[in-house]
């Protein structure tokens, strides 16, 4: 995320070589208001981030410093809404509703998907309401989702009224005693007095704790106006910036919640159910000056790792017994923390190596989906114990992998040195060596 913008900030602030430098400095504030302007931040947002770092650094002095400090604290000026909700607040009376709103094609629909993931992560008991009915396979797309992933769906068959859906989900979130009730509503190609009606009838029956409205980041300034329209016609709660991992310029980020007064609370980072952010601004803006987001990425891991198991686990990997069956949970569990160019993102330092993997697909790539066969070609006691893999026994498993003896050979040696490596790690001074072997990589980017 914010690559152009971080680029940007590296750029001006280098050219402020000498201490009080004005005319560097005027110099390094032309330089990023065009960066941010192409950037897509607004350009009455871009104009009032520059007055107040011009400001501070003639209050401060002039200097790189300075300089990167300035950005840093009017940066998270920019971002906040003071007063305003951030991440998900739950009801004090469950169920905690909350209608999701937004166009048609502006994923909708799938930003409901990543909100039950992410609060399914935190144990919580999630209904999805199917009440876009004007969709054509709408309620198809969500129920598919909804099996994939393990969501619980209500929906009434061949039914088109949707304030009855909204009506009937909420009885069954309240008798069901569900923690969270996410109502999917209808969008349309362009805001219109018969989707506004709907909208506002469905919220004056379910009286929602929250109110999203889901912007496509692709969108642009539009997308701003767009919700500045759906605020005024609903009071928005927040919004969820969807596909924002395509969106390689990242201004609207920037603006939106200063333009629009509503916070920007989640955003979308991926393709799948585990690709949703909480917008925080004060980590957001750590991870655009490269510093990382460490916090995120411990709420996250304690989220999908449980403490105990993890600790077990690590007692295995000293004894050498980390086995074929250990490795398959742990590519879930990673699976679940969402795209590995967001995670590295996180990492004070890694954005580089972030951009590096961008495209990188852990679980589908051809060598782990090759991995998965072999192993799924074992017996339950060869996963558990890989030390009785011998010739006779790797030639039945490639045979059953489609894989030839000598991939299988490949694959188990990755496997062996992969736990050797593991091993090495978990003992005294491990996280010593984990961080020198992140500054060797660091230093190739």
């Amino acid at each position: 995320m914010f690559e152009i913008i971080s680029d940007s900030f590296k750029t001006a602030v280098s050219k402020l070589r000498f201490v009080d430098d004005e005319k560097a400095l005027k110099n390094a504030l032309e330089s990023l208001k065009k960066s941010l302007l192409k950037a897509d931040v607004h350009h009455k947002v871009v104009k009032e981030l520059l007055l107040l770092i011009e400001n501070d650094l003639k209050t401060h002095g002039i200097g790189q410093n300075q300089f990167l400090k300035a950005i840093k604290s009017n940066l998270e000026k920019i971002l906040s809404l003071t007063g305003k909700k951030q991440g998900f607040v739950f009801a004090s009376n469950p169920p905690t509703i909350v209608l999701m709103t937004g166009l048609q094609g502006g994923g909708k629909t799938t930003s409901t998907a990543k909100l039950a993931h992410y609060l399914k992560l935190r144990h919580k008991k999630v209904l999805i309401a199917a009440c876009d009915l004007q969709r054509l396979a709408a309620v198809e797309q969500l129920k598919q989702l909804c099996e994939a992933n393990d969501f619980d769906l209500f929906y009434i068959e061949d039914e088109s009224n949707a304030l009855k859906v909204a009506q009937q989900a909420l009885k069954k979130a309240q008798s069901a005693n569900y923690d969270v009730l996410l109502v999917d509503t209808a969008g349309r190609l362009a805001i219109d007095e018969a989707l506004m009606k709907e909208l506002k009838d469905i919220k004056a029956a379910l009286n929602p704790d929250e109110i999203f409205y889901v912007a496509d980041a692709m969108s642009g300034q539009d997308g701003v106006k767009t919700a500045m329209s759906f605020n005024e016609a609903l009071s928005l709660s927040g919004v969820i910036l969807s596909k924002f991992d395509a969106d390689t310029k990242g201004g609207v980020a920037l603006g939106i919640a200063h333009q629009s007064g509503v916070p920007l609370r989640f955003v979308g980072v991926g393709e799948k159910v585990a690709d949703l952010e909480l917008f925080i601004p004060d980590r957001i803006v750590g991870r655009i000056m490269g510093e990382g987001d460490l916090a995120s990425l411990a709420e996250k891991t304690a989220a999908v790792i449980d403490e105990k198991e993890a600790k077990k686990l690590n007692q295995k990997i000293k004894k050498g017994e980390f086995n074929f069956n250990d490795f398959l949970e742990q590519l879930q569990s990673i699976n679940k923390l969402g795209s590995m160019k967001s995670l590295l993102g996180m990492i004070p330092g890694m954005s580089s190596m972030a951009n590096a993997v961008k495209d990188l697909d852990l679980e589908n790539s051809s060598q782990m989906l090759h991995m998965k066969a072999m192993i799924s070609s074992m017996t339950p006691k060869e996963r558990q114990n890989p030390s009785l893999l011998n010739n006779a026994r790797k030639r039945r498993i490639a045979a059953g992998a489609g894989l030839s003896q000598m991939e299988v050979n490949r694959y188990i040696k990755q496997f062996e040195n992969a736990a050797k490596m593991a091993k090495k790690f978990s003992g005294k001074g491990g996280m010593q060596n984990l961080m020198q072997m992140m500054n060797q990589s660091r230093a190739k980017f």
